[in-house]
């Protein structure tokens, strides 16, 4: 999942900070972009291991550009860090599903085209994942 991250600019005296938005209370630092980067990978991934220990669900990453407009992050830098949630969704069990053969292409076309859907699996987790958290907001 590309979580998107607001980089604060650093200086001699201070250090690149780090948000990220999708994720309340996830911050880092680092002395150089490059360490900003690395922590904040780091970051995530402690972010989303409390939450599963608290049994929290994983939020959805969302757009760089839903955040662009946000006062809080003008002047800001953004990217976006790599984060494979499959670890924290628990052991993986292999399931035999039946799709139509149009379907299974869309799929696989969509998961060639975008970084951060690796597999099939990988897409048909994150969109079950995304239906699951839309459907608990709205009840």
């Amino acid at each position: 999942m590309l979580f998107p991250i607001a980089i604060e600019r650093g200086d001699e005296q201070h250090a690149y900070g780090v948000v990220v938005p999708d994720l309340p209370g996830c911050h880092s630092a680092g002395d150089t972009f490059e360490d900003a980067l690395a922590n904040a990978k780091e970051a995530i991934d402690g972010w989303l291991e409390v939450a599963v220990e608290y049994g929290d669900p994983i939020p959805e990453a969302t757009s760089i550009e839903h955040h662009m407009d946000n006062p809080d992050f003008t002047g800001w830098i953004w990217a976006v860090v790599d984060i494979d949630v499959t670890p924290y969704l628990g052991k993986s069990h292999k399931i035999n599903v039946t799709l139509p053969d149009l379907l299974v292409k869309q799929i696989d076309d969509f998961v060639a085209r975008h970084p951060g859907d690796k597999t099939r699996s990988g897409f048909l987790s994150r969109v079950a994942m995304a239906e699951l958290a839309r459907n608990k907001q709205a009840s």
